[in-house]
């Protein structure tokens, strides 16, 4: 026994020493989830440490991918402290505020995590050769993964379980967050650990050679492989459908493509040792032909990403979208014309392209997507005789579905920081209305404005798939005389406050009559519910109008010991027919409390 455990705390003791940077990473990811968790109604400090959380998760692939590298080249403290510069400026490029985080900074952190992952996978092996090698580095990867989520999994649970156990058999009353905070622990850094004692010695030991399981035998050959042959057929039969009827290929069969061809090439990948090995016949089969049968669904792909693009405009997804198309036709390229291909050009290719749509000047992601749809903003108004003297003319009669086209660019565009280019095709009325919702954390306050800034609008597109009324108020200064104490929220983030030992909980999710409603409780015991008087505001101003001005939107009521007062700059309520759900939407709401 003591042997075993001598043996144990040395290999603990051994995966400590070795890679030190990865542990780190993963114990500061721990940390910060705690963190985040137990003060998660404190929006600065959410989302402060959710950045700090999101570059050590980054940090943990990119200093293991770095390690690898060290033990093949050496140079350990220098690649550590190059991954370590570029983890403090990943954490600041990134906002400092959650009112300025939109959705391309998620692309940014989506794109970094698949590229620090792709340099697991090929940092060593840059050189030419060790074609096996590197296959059974990945194949061991691979399976060490799968058995670090099951170990980790029977692991989390069993000491959940017995944090339970104890508590409810000796009265001890743990707090709830206890549990929160070992799933945590165990899930990143346990699961970490767990990860690294697989991986043993590094490097020597994962490029070894061994024996191909048979588990992954079997799955590559009697499930994804058949599988993948009948999406292929799926897919060509939609093809000459195309092709018979004359019609453009379906937005979303691009998807399905390049689905069929990643599984596919990994599929690829998971037998390449077995191909000149007595594997079963279609397996041979199925690698010799895979590349062959993709160069017709690549034609496919190609014409409906360009029927999206060449109607709407380059954005970021379809961007991506077609960069995997053109990698997708690189490695065809490749595997059909080279005859000594290597399988190492999968992942440094992917790792090229992903690099090349974040950081390439001028022709990445971020920079054609805000070109492309200015330019089509500017076309869609001049086609539409909307410019006067290169300001859009809001009282022409225009449809609906134009309004929202070009509300949505405009959207589109706030969020992505171009009020410069936006505000000079205002003239000097509108930008004065306009303005201030540039500066809001989401596209919807200058998407609505824009909507209702047009004056004359013929509704042509089908009214009964959406019903919307919007409320404004035309009092623009809040008046807190009287009142204590203020709280601002919106209709997307509940809110947690304490004043003078009591919590303010403004619970905006929950649903009353197929809306979400107001309910506002104090100290989790007492609690009003603003529903019907909302429900009261709205159908007291239905017409037959869109936008209804009021001189004041409030509602108030006692709650305990204090008087509370919700005031409204606007808030709009949308219906869709499809399921009959009322939307409900405000921004920059506040809610005055005082004592009674």
């Amino acid at each position: 026994m003591k042997t075993k455990f001598q043996e144990i705390t040395g290999k603990a003791q051994d995966v400590i020493l070795r890679y030190p940077m990865v542990l780190v990473m993963a114990l500061l990811s721990s940390i910060g989830a705690i963190l985040v968790v137990n003060n998660r109604y404190d929006k600065e400090f959410f989302f402060t440490h959710s950045k700090f959380i999101a570059c050590c998760c980054l940090g943990i692939s990119l200093m293991f991918a770095l390690k690898i590298l060290s033990q093949r080249i050496g140079k350990r403290l220098l690649l550590e402290g190059l991954g370590t510069v570029f983890l403090i400026g990943f954490f600041f490029i990134l906002p400092e505020r959650e009112k300025d985080f939109n959705e391309v900074h998620g692309f940014i952190i989506a794109i970094t995590f698949l590229l620090s992952h792709l340099l697991v996978s090929f940092a060593a092996f840059l050189e030419k050769d060790k074609e096996l090698n590197f296959w059974q580095y990945n194949k061991n990867l691979f399976v060490n993964i799968f058995l670090t989520a099951v170990f980790t999994g029977v692991l989390t649970g069993g000491v959940e379980l017995a944090i339970l156990a104890v508590d409810k058999l000796f009265d001890f009353n743990f707090n709830d967050n206890l549990y929160i905070d070992t799933f945590y622990v165990l899930a990143i850094f346990g699961s970490c650990f767990i990860f690294l004692l697989f991986n043993e010695t590094g490097l020597d030991y994962l490029e070894k050679d061994g024996t191909y399981p048979v588990i992954l035998k079997f799955f590559t050959q009697f499930v994804l492989i058949p599988l993948l042959f009948i999406y292929l057929i799926i897919l060509y039969i939609y093809s000459f459908k195309i092709i018979i009827n004359w019609e453009l290929p379906r937005g979303w069969v691009s998807y399905l493509v390049l689905a069929y061809s990643i599984v596919g090439i990994l599929a690829l990948l998971l037998v390449y040792p077995l191909k000149e090995e007595k594997a079963k016949s279609w397996v041979k089969v199925f690698s010799k032909l895979f590349y062959y049968t993709i160069i017709p669904l690549i034609v496919l792909l190609f014409t409906a990403i360009f029927t999206r693009i060449l109607e709407y405009g380059y954005t970021e997804p379809r961007y991506f979208v077609l960069l995997l198309a053109l990698w997708l036709l690189s490695v065809v390229a490749y595997f059909v014309l080279n005859k000594t291909a290597s399988i190492k050009f999968i992942p440094i290719s992917l790792f090229a392209f992903g690099a090349f749509s974040l950081i390439f000047p001028y022709l990445n992601a971020f920079s054609v997507a805000k070109r492309s749809q200015k330019n089509e903003l500017v076309a869609l108004l001049e086609n539409n005789k909307l410019l006067i003297n290169n300001k859009i003319n809001f009282e022409k009669k225009v449809s609906d579905m134009l309004v929202d086209e070009i509300a949505d660019k405009f959207g589109f565009l706030a969020e992505r920081k171009q009020k410069d280019f936006l505000l000079t095709l205002l003239d000097p009325k509108s930008k004065e209305l306009l303005v201030r919702d540039f500066d809001s954390p989401t596209s919807w306050g200058i998407n609505n404005s824009i909507r209702n800034a047009f004056t004359h609008v013929d509704k042509i597109s089908d009214v009964s798939k959406f019903e919307r009324l919007v409320l404004e108020s035309e009092t623009k200064v809040t008046l807190i005389q009287g009142y204590q104490y203020l709280i601002n929220f919106n209709s997307f983030n509940q809110e947690s406050r304490t004043i003078n030992g009591d919590t303010f909980q403004i619970d905006n999710q929950t649903e009353v009559n197929n809306a979400r409603s107001i309910k506002v409780s104090l100290n989790s015991k007492e609690a009003v519910d603003f529903s019907s008087a909302m429900n009261k505001l709205f159908e007291d101003n239905t017409g037959n109008t869109e936008t209804v001005s009021l001189k004041e939107i409030a509602m108030e009521s006692d709650l305990g010991k204090y008087h509370i007062k919700i005031i409204f700059p606007s808030i709009s309520r949308d219906k869709a027919s499809y399921n009959k759900q009322y939307n409900i939407y405000y921004e920059d709401a506040v809610m005055l409390i005082r004592e009674k």
